[in-house]
């Protein structure tokens, strides 16, 4: 399925994504009130992250996911959980029937979709008194390393911005009505990982990709460069995950 954000190139890289914090899902999970048995839309599903870690906590998951490239790998992760089917569909138009799930999730998806749509199409989606939550790994740029980094990206492409990602999503839940209040939760995380296995995550940034360009490959050898002068085998880089979750009016 042709979308604006096209994620062929990078489905494979996207395996190296680290996964979400344990306790800021269980901390949403609780939140909403959902547990072993719940039936679970995973929109934006991508290579599975989040679609895995619903699943292993017992929810039914529908996976959604636009990208055939990205979708296959999804289904290659999950291939052994009985419990995850997945499904071709956008946040804006999931296929999926009305008022068929407890809770609704966007694992790094919200801010590539049209968000007042994909709410629309959230409210439909959920029974009454559902859920919808969003998040992020948002990456502490005060680490030093990801601050130099930070700054390879900016000296290349200095009008580099993340866009909606690393906004608050308090606002645009809030303007559509259909929600009550949002909480947000976040949890700290540190994900160790191979140099080889960094630059390979980083290859899976869509955001850098768009705004990048014709110098996008530029970008990634210096990155790669800077990480290799550093003379380790891995680093550990510092996240949070950022949760954004609220209940169906």
């Amino acid at each position: 399925m042709k979308t604006e954000w096209d994620y062929t190139t990078l489905a494979n890289a996207y395996l190296k994504r680290p996964d979400y914090s344990d306790s800021a899902i269980d901390a949403m999970l609780s939140i909403a009130g959902i547990a072993k048995g719940a039936r679970v839309c995973d929109v934006g599903a991508g290579v599975a992250h989040l679609t895995i870690m619903l699943a292993l906590r017992g929810m039914h998951v529908d996976a959604v996911e636009p990208n055939d490239a990205m979708r296959a790998n999804g289904i290659k992760r999950t291939e052994k959980l009985k419990n995850v089917v997945w499904h071709e569909g956008t946040g804006e138009n999931t296929g999926q029937p009305a008022q068929g799930f407890d809770f609704v999730s966007f694992g790094s998806s919200f801010n590539v979709c049209d968000r007042p749509k994909a709410l629309k199409e959230t409210a439909r989606l959920l029974k009454p008194k559902g859920w919808f939550a969003c998040m992020w790994n948002h990456r502490d740029l005060e680490d030093p390393i990801q601050a130099r980094i930070e700054s390879i990206i900016k000296e290349r492409v200095p009008k580099y911005g993340y866009g909606t990602r690393r906004e608050d999503q308090t606002a645009v839940v809030a303007e559509s009505k259909l929600f009550g209040p949002v909480v947000h939760v976040d949890s700290s995380i540190i994900h160790e990982q191979a140099i080889e296995e960094c630059v390979a995550a980083w290859r899976s940034h869509a955001t850098l990709e768009r705004q990048a360009g014709g110098k996008f490959q530029e970008v990634i050898h210096a990155i790669e460069e800077f990480l290799k002068s550093l003379k380790k085998d891995s680093i550990e880089i510092p996240y949070s995950t950022n949760i954004w979750v609220a209940q169906l009016r």
